[in-house]
C-alpha cells in the first residue's frame, strides 16, 4: 500500500501520494511546473514501484536547496504561509478551488500563482523549492565584452587610466575602422554603468594603488585594539625616528639629527626604554636594550632629574617583541634574542597602524617640544622646500640638552597623560587603577599578569653581538684571524673543531664560545689589546704593505747571497781522495789556531 508523501513512478512519470482512501489515491505529478493532482485507482497502479527522493531529483532536474540566505527562506516561509490554509483541502477539488481564491485575495496575488507554488510544494513536500531560484550567471553582450576588456586593461592596473580615458581608448582599440574612424559604439553612460554595477571596490583599490596602499589606508579597520595580540604587559613595540631638530657640538658647530629609538608596552603604552645617538642600526638597539634593563632613576639622576621607581618601572626585557621590516630588525642579530626566550613579531612593510602604540609615542614626544623650540634648530613643514629657511642655522642645543628634554617628555607620557582608550577591566575600575601607562603596568605587574624577562647586561650584550665561525686549532681559537685561549679546552684544541662565536666589533680583547653559555675567551696576541675589529684590519694592512716595500730589497738580498756563495765555492774543489784519518786531531789544531781570549780582546780594544 502507498503511503503518503511517498514516490512512485509509473510511465516513467514519477508522483507523490497525497492521499490515500479506501483505494483512491490522489497524487501529484513531479514537475518544476506541476500541474493539477490526478486521481488513481489502487489498479492503475499495479505497474508502479517506489523512487527514491534523490532520483525524483534527478529526473525532474530540479530539487529544493539545502542552505538558504535569511532573505531567502523568509520568502519561501511567506510564500508557504500562503498556500497553507490551502492544504487541509487538496483531496477536495471543489474546496480546494475556493481555498486557492480566497488566499489569493488575502494575499493580492493572482490564482494562478498560488495555484502553482501550491502544486510545486506538493510535489516535492520541501518549503525550500518555494525560495527564490538561483539567478543564472547572465552571458555578456560584445560591449560589455570590451567595457571588461578595457577597464582590466587600462583601469585596473597600477596607476591606471581615469575612467574618462579608459572609455576614449576602448573606443580607439575596438570601434575604429583601420583608418581611425570611430564606428558605431556604445556611450560613455553605459560604460560608466557597466563599471559601477559589476565593480569591487577591493579589488579596484588594490589593483590601481598596491596592497601596501590598501593595507595603509583602505583596508576595514576590524580589529578590537592593539591589545587583541598584547592582553598584558610584555609585549614590546620597537621602532626608530631620526627626530626633526638640528644639534650641535659644545663648541656651537652643527652635527645633525639625533636618531630616536624607542620600545613601548603594546598593552599599557608606557614608554620601557629609550637610545638616543647619531648612530642608528644595531648599535642604537643595543643602546636601547641597556637602557631598556638599567635603573631609570639613577638614568634620569644623571641628568638631574629626579623620579621614584614607579615613574618608570620597567628593568625587564618584554617576552615579545615587535618590530617592522627595518634592516636592523630583520638581521640575524636581532633574532638572537630569541636565545633569552623572547617571542619576536616582524609586521609586514608600510603598516604602521600594527605598532600604533610607539608610532604615537613619536608624535606625542615630537609635539611636546616642536612648538617651544622653533627658531633653535627644529625643522618645520616647509622643509626642503625650494625657497625654506636652512633650519640647520638654528641648531643650538646639544645631544645632552635635547636628550633632557626628551626625559621629561617620556615622564610626562608614563606618569600623567592620560590613556583615553585603555579598555578597563572590572577589577581596575574597583581599585581605581589611574588611567597612566605607569599605574597600569603596576598595577599588571602586581597581578602577576606580565611577561618579562630578566636578564644581565653581560648576558643580554652577548647575546646581541655579531656572529662569525671560530676554529679550534693547536695554536688556539681562531676567530677573525686572531688567537684566543681560555683554561679547560685542551682536548679542543687538539681536536679541532668548528664553533660558533659572538665578537665585540669595539674591542677584540674578547670573544664569547655561544654553544658553552657564552664562555669567555681571551686574546693571546697582546699587541691587538683594546683594537676595535677594523683598527685590527688596518694595523695588519699597514704591516702588510711595509712587509711589501721590502719585498723587492729582499728578492736583490738573496740573489746577491746566491752570487756570493758562488764565487766562493767556485776557487775551491773537493779533493779526489780526501784524509778521513785523525779528523779529531786535525779538529783540535785548527781549534787552538783560532781561538781567542775575550778578556785580552776587549782591555787591547
Amino acid at each position: 500500500m502507498l503511503e503518503v508523501k511517498s514516490l512512485f513512478n509509473l510511465n516513467d512519470k514519477i508522483y507523490r501520494v497525497l492521499a490515500n482512501e479506501d483505494g483512491i489515491i490522489l497524487a501529484q505529478l513531479c514537475s518544476p511546473t506541476p500541474p493539477t493532482p490526478e486521481i488513481f485507482n489502487v489498479d492503475d497502479l499495479k505497474d508502479a514501484f517506489a523512487v527514491s527522493e534523490e532520483k525524483m531529483w534527478e529526473q525532474t532536474g530540479l530539487a529544493p536547496r539545502g542552505q538558504l540566505t535569511v532573505k531567502e527562506a523568509a520568502v519561501a516561509q511567506e510564500r508557504f504561509t500562503e498556500i497553507s490554509p490551502i492544504l487541509p483541502y487538496v483531496f477536495d477539488a471543489m474546496q480546494r478551488k475556493s481555498a486557492i481564491t480566497s488566499a489569493a485575495n488575502i494575499s493580492g496575488k493572482c490564482k494562478r500563482t498560488i495555484r502553482r507554488r501550491l502544486y510545486l510544494y506538493l510535489a516535492y513536500n520541501d518549503k525550500n523549492i518555494l525560495a527564490p531560484r538561483e539567478a543564472k550567471v547572465k552571458e555578456l553582450t560584445e560591449d560589455e565584452k570590451n567595457f571588461r576588456w578595457a577597464l582590466n586593461k587600462f583601469y585596473y592596473i597600477r596607476n591606471g587610466k581615469s575612467l574618462k580615458e579608459t572609455y576614449l581608448m576602448m573606443i580607439r582599440e575596438k570601434y575604429c575602422d583601420e583608418n581611425g574612424n570611430v564606428l558605431e559604439h556604445p556611450s560613455e553612460h553605459q560604460f560608466r554603468y557597466f563599471h559601477g554595477n559589476h565593480k569591487r571596490l577591493q579589488t579596484e583599490y588594490i589593483s590601481r594603488g598596491g596592497i601596501k596602499d590598501y593595507q595603509m589606508n583602505h583596508r576595514p579597520l576590524l580589529g578590537e585594539n592593539v591589545q587583541q595580540f598584547a592582553p598584558c604587559v610584555g609585549t614590546g613595540m620597537l621602532d626608530a625616528t631620526v627626530c626633526d631638530i638640528y644639534l650641535c657640538d659644545i663648541q656651537g658647530n652643527v652635527v645633525g639629527r639625533p636618531v630616536l629609538t624607542l620600545c613601548v608596552d603594546a598593552y599599557s603604552c608606557l614608554c620601557c626604554g629609550y637610545s638616543l645617538t647619531w648612530e642608528g642600526g644595531m648599535y642604537s638597539l643595543r643602546n636601547l636594550f641597556l637602557n631598556l634593563i638599567s635603573d631609570k632613576v639613577e638614568i634620569c639622576r644623571q641628568h638631574g632629574i629626579s623620579i621614584e621607581p614607579k615613574d618608570w618601572p620597567c628593568m625587564q626585557v618584554p617576552a615579545v617583541l615587535v618590530t617592522d621590516r627595518g634592516a636592523e630588525y630583520a638581521s640575524s642579530n636581532f633574532e638572537q634574542l630569541a636565545e633569552l626566550g623572547c617571542k619576536i613579531i616582524n609586521l609586514p612593510a608600510f603598516r604602521p597602524e600594527l605598532k600604533a602604540p610607539v608610532e604615537k609615542m613619536f608624535d606625542l614626544l615630537q609635539n611636546s617640544f616642536k612648538p617651544y623650540l622653533k627658531g633653535r634648530g627644529v625643522i618645520d613643514v616647509d622643509f626642503k622646500k625650494r625657497g625654506a629657511h636652512d633650519y640647520r642655522l638654528d641648531a643650538c642645543l646639544t645631544l645632552k640638552d635635547f636628550e633632557k628634554i626628551v626625559l621629561h617628555t617620556i615622564i610626562f607620557h608614563n606618569t600623567q597623560r592620560i590613556q583615553k582608550s585603555f579598555p578597563y577591566t572590572r577589577d581596575m575600575l574597583a581599585e581605581k587603577v589611574p588611567p597612566h601607562a605607569a599605574e597600569i603596568w603596576n598595577y599588571d605587574v602586581q597581578k602577576g599578569f606580565a611577561n618579562l624577562i630578566t636578564v644581565s647586561k653581560e648576558l643580554l650584550m652577548a647575546v646581541l653581538l655579531p656572529r662569525t665561525k671560530g676554529k679550534f686549532t693547536r695554536r688556539g681559537l681562531i676567530v677573525n684571524r686572531l688567537r684566543y685561549h681560555a683554561e679547560g679546552y685542551t682536548e679542543k684544541y687538539l681536536a679541532g673543531g668548528d664553533v660558533v662565536v659572538a665578537y665585540n666589533p669595539e674591542d677584540v680583547s674578547i670573544v664569547y664560545m655561544v654553544e658553552d653559555n657564552y664562555k669567555e675567551f681571551g686574546l693571546i696576541e697582546s699587541r691587538y689589546l683594546d683594537m676595535t675589529l677594523e683598527e685590527v684590519s688596518a694595523f695588519n694592512e699597514d704591516h702588510r704593505q711595509l712587509l711589501n716595500s721590502y719585498k723587492e730589497e729582499n728578492l736583490q738580498g738573496r740573489v746577491n747571497l746566491i752570487s756570493h756563495i758562488i764565487t766562493i765555492a767556485s776557487e775551491k774543489q773537493p779533493k779526489v781522495i780526501a784524509n778521513l784519518k785523525d779528523i779529531r786531531t786535525t779538529r783540535e789544531a785548527e781549534t787552538l789556531a783560532i781561538h781567542k781570549d775575550f778578556i785580552k780582546e776587549a782591555k787591547h780594544g
